[in-house]
């Protein structure tokens, strides 16, 4: 699966890092593609972004083919098995340094301006780029801030050959990066959208993450708006670990209810609430078991105990925000979605299931169901197809099964997870009035 940009890559690779949220980190992207990552990285995590300025050193007439790299404070990593293999002789080594260390003193000065490079020394440095193939330039930015004084160092990159990462692993104190494709290609395969970065752009995102935050302020309707922050919300005699995020104009509110062996920091859900911010929805990505409670198998099926969480956690959602709420389930979270849809006077405007179990609902619930309800399912994920098409027939409200063609049960083909995205943005776009009240039932396959 490929992503859609470097910002929604950015807010995917976060999820992975957020047990570094804290002062004790600084994030340093790579300029130039690498600092949209960062942006969105050091958002979440609450850490300062700075720029972490590095240059491969290409081979004379092929200057894709790296044979090492440079940083600031002096550093040069160099490959010595390219070099044999180019040929590469100390006057051509001369050469190429001293040009891109005229390029890589230049961009220090655009990027930076006035403003002082943010400390590492005694602090986890989170070195991200968009990508990386051999992995050079990286292994630079290590050693920089390596020998800035860090005391942790942290690679962090969207996508990369796993015969990179595990060389870097060797040079940072941890490699994270959630997709390693076998048949790798290059870095901008990886991406729908890989235009170049300008440097207006970079220094954009440094002069934006120097402000402070905005507080949240209330938009026209009375809805919160402007808010992108980690909550925690009362239920059920515990509380619930989640992120909101409500853009402005927000129309509806979207509560997540994830699947057996997931959490909040899922990267397929956090793709599909990429997709509904960019429609106007808000979101709220919610745990419904704590950390100790998620490792009891029973409490993952317990549907009843994760219907009643969710439902208060709907209740929370609409009165912190003002707005509809709607509900979008996976695996077994999808069978705690419609349970509490069904509640009496829940007012649940829609539901939608991604690859969903709704026959672990209690058929009296889907019968009672009235929420008009989209159940997506891959193709190929044959026994959950069957699965939902034996709970359709027990639903009474306005109902769809959208079938992805060629999709499995995780929706890891190409293009498939952005059908996903659309067809919930659609659904829920085109019901944002009071959910439906016994209309017949509407299926497809």
């Amino acid at each position: 699966m490929r992503y859609d940009d470097r910002r929604t890559a950015g807010r995917l690779l976060a999820g992975e890092l957020a047990e570094l949220r804290g002062p004790g980190a600084v994030v340093l992207g790579l300029p130039r593609g690498g600092v949209p990552v960062a942006a969105e990285v050091a958002r979440s995590l609450g850490a300062p972004l700075d720029v972490l300025v590095v240059r491969k050193l290409g081979v004379p007439g092929q200057p894709e083919w790296a044979f090492g790299a440079i940083g600031e404070h002096g550093v040069r990593v160099l490959n010595q098995d390219v070099m044999s293999s180019a040929g590469i002789t100390s006057t051509a080594l001369a050469s190429v340094e001293a040009a891109e260390r005229a390029e890589l003193e230049r961009r220090v000065r655009a990027y930076r301006r006035d403003r002082k490079a943010v400390p590492v020394t005694g602090r986890t440095a989170v070195v991200v780029d968009d990508g990386l193939a051999t992995g050079a330039t990286a292994e630079a930015a290590c050693r920089v801030v390596r020998g800035q004084g860090a005391a942790r160092v942290v690679l962090a990159v969207p996508v990369a050959p796993e015969r990179s990462v595990a060389r870097l692993r060797q040079v940072a104190d941890a490699v994270v990066c959630p997709r390693t494709p076998g048949d790798f290609g290059s870095v901008g395969a990886w991406y729908r959208d890989f235009a170049q970065v300008p440097d207006a752009e970079v220094v954009s995102l440094l002069a934006g993450a120097g402000a402070p935050d905005p507080p949240a302020r209330e938009g026209a309707t009375g809805t919160a708006a402007g808010v992108d922050r980690e909550v925690r919300i009362p239920a059920a005699g515990t509380h619930l670990g989640a992120w909101l995020v409500v853009p402005d104009g927000a129309t509806m509110a979207v509560a997540f209810a994830h699947g057996s062996g997931s959490s909040r920091h899922s990267p397929r859900n956090r793709y599909v609430a990429a997709e509904l911010h960019r429609a106007g929805l808000a979101t709220l990505l919610l745990d419904l078991l704590t950390d100790g409670e998620a490792h009891d198998r029973h409490n993952v099926f317990d549907i009843l105990l994760l219907a009643r969480r969710l439902h208060a956690a709907s209740v929370w959602l609409h009165a912190g925000t003002g707005l509809p709420v709607a509900y979008f389930g996976a695996s077994t979270g999808a069978a705690a979605a419609l349970e509490a849809a069904a509640l009496s006077g829940s007012g649940i405007r829609s539901v939608v299931s991604r690859g969903g179990r709704p026959d672990l609902a209690t058929p009296a619930a889907l019968t009672r169901l009235r929420a008009p309800t989209l159940l997506v399912v891959g193709s190929r994920d044959r026994q959950v197809l069957s699965l939902n098409r034996l709970a359709a027939d027990r639903m009474h409200c306005e109902h769809r099964i959208a079938v992805v063609p060629g999709a499995t049960h995780l929706f890891e083909e190409p293009g498939a997870l952005r059908t996903v995205a659309e067809l919930a943005r659609d659904w829920f776009a085109g019901h944002l009035g009071r959910p439906a009240t016994g209309v017949p039932p509407r299926r497809s396959a």
